[in-house]
Parts: C-alpha cells; structure tokens; sequence
C-alpha cells in the first residue's frame, strides 16, 4: 500500500508509520487521516508487523489541523444539521461519516481497535490533533525540546479525537481540563510529572529509545500482547472488577494452553521462549468479547 502523506516502513517486525508533511511540520489534513486509518487496520492483521511506532518527519510531531485549505478545513459539510439521534443510528451513513465525523476520532478509534501495541515518538511539536491522536497511544516518548498543546479552545472549538475519552485516564480530569482550557504549549518536564509521557530522551536518541521499547515488545507472544492491549483498555472503563475478571479468566484459560505452554517450558529450559502464535488467526474464540456485550 502506498501513501502521499505518510511513510510505512517494516524493519525487524517494527512498523513506523512517519507523517511526512515537513514542509508543513506535517500538519494533519482528511488525506491524512484516512490514510492513517487504513495504515492501522492493516498492520492490525499482519504478522509481520509487532509493534507500531509513530513519529514526525523533519522537526516537527504534527502542527494540527492544515487551517489553509478552503471552505471548512476540518472537511465537513456545512449543510448538514446533525442531531444526536443521527450520532446513534447512522454513524455509518456516507453522509454522515464523510460530512460529520470528526476525523481525528475515526483515526483514535482505529489505533484503539488495532492489535499491535503503539508507540508514539514526539519528535517535536504535537498540537492540536497532533497532541490528541498521541492519546490514544499506548507509550509517549518525547524529545526533550518537544512541546504539546492541546490549543482547541484558543480557536473556539472543542477537543476532538475522542480526547474527552483518553485524556482524563492518562493523566487525571483536573490536568486534563487545566490543560485543554489553557491551551498552552507543554514542556517535557510537566508532561512527564504529570504522567503523560512515559520517557524523555535527547533528540538524537529519542528513535534509538523507542526501539529498544519495540524490540522488547517483540519477544513475546503476539496473541498475548493482542489480548493484553484490549483488556487494559476497556476493562479500565468497566464499572466493576468483576467485569475484568470475566475477561480476564477467559484470557489465561486459553493462552495457559497455548502460547502460555511455550512460556513455561522456555522458563524452566533457561532460554529465550519461541512463540509461534499469530495475532490475525490464533486469537481465542471468545475475542472479541466487547462485541457481545452491546
């Protein structure tokens, strides 16, 4: 698959997806997110691909939204009068999805579905979409001159991306609404104390630091690390443990039979364990399980 907007790159079963718009410090446009979008539904079922790392071309992470463009620059149709109802019950329509929709949370939507674990490389300014795609990401590593704004309220509009979703739960609701109605840059040192980044590294060291994060990631079972991605996530919005516990009880009955067996032979041998198992066909009946519970 080839793309305008993007670069897609395997190496060493690592994907990195570079938004490639330097001359515009890769500023987000439909293009690009519908782009992106394809790019993570198929690496999603493909073996060769373990882990995502998403960063920027030439300085920047992402400078948002392209706000050049003519007409409405987030690409909706102004003729529309959406309602709630339509929210609900058409959200699949052409006009709907292509005139409504926010793209930003088409995109966040599609990382949150993926398979493979994601990480994001902040190489330098992440604002706007730029800062709310990261969220739903899975590790935020920056370099240390990087800065992050979430500036949406400084244009009058809202957060989008699904960020009101993301937000909170990486930081805290306090942060997250300080954050979104200053709309101020962020610098390395308050996301990282506040928990939003999970390492800060010098910038000619920032791509190597994200490897060796990727390539740890690799070594396991792939169907394990599949599962894992999707519990964290929705079972950390659960009312209840108990919810977590039924997923949870499902997940080690069948990798204890699967995957699991190569981990324990490899831990009793003293070596490295082999796993074989495919995240595009080996995952476990009961996956995926969210489905049965709407």
């Amino acid at each position: 698959m080839s793309f305008n907007s993007l670069l897609y790159e395997i190496d060493d079963n690592i994907l990195t997806i570079t938004l490639n718009r330097p001359d515009r410090m890769n500023a987000f446009t439909v293009e690009m997110a519908y782009e992106l979008i394809d790019a993570f539904n198929q690496a999603s079922d493909d073996d060769e691909v373990r882990v995502i790392v998403v960063t920027g071309a030439g300085k920047a992470f992402c400078a948002g939204m392209d706000l050049s463009g003519d007409g409405n620059v987030f690409g909706l149709d102004e003729e529309l009068h959406p309602t709630m109802a339509d929210m609900q019950n058409r959200l699949d329509d052409p006009n709907i999805e292509q005139g409504v929709r926010d793209t930003g949370g088409q995109l966040t939507l599609a990382i949150y579905e993926c398979k493979k674990p994601v990480i994001a490389a902040i190489n330098g300014a992440a604002v706007g979409i730029g800062a709310t795609m990261t969220c739903a990401m899975d590790i935020r590593v920056a370099s240390a001159h990087a800065r992050v704004g979430f500036v949406f309220n400084k244009i009058g509009i809202t957060p989008e991306a699904c960020s009101s979703w993301f937000l909170p739960r990486i930081v805290n609701m306090g942060t997250a609404l300080e954050w979104v109605y200053s709309g101020e840059l962020l610098a390395t040192e308050e996301l990282l104390r506040r928990g939003f980044l999970s390492s800060v590294a010098p910038a000619d060291e920032l791509m190597e630091r994200v490897y060796s994060i990727a390539r740890r990631i690799c070594q396991h079972s792939p169907v394990a690390i599949a599962l894992t991605r999707q519990m964290m996530y929705r079972n950390a919005a659960q009312p209840h443990p108990l919810e977590a516990h039924r997923v949870d009880s499902l997940a080690i009955y069948y990798t204890s039979q699967t995957s699991g067996q190569e981990g324990v032979r490899a831990f009793l041998e003293k070596r490295p364990p082999k796993f074989s198992d495919k995240a595009s066909s080996d995952m476990p009946p009961f996956y995926p399980w969210w489905e049965t519970q709407k």
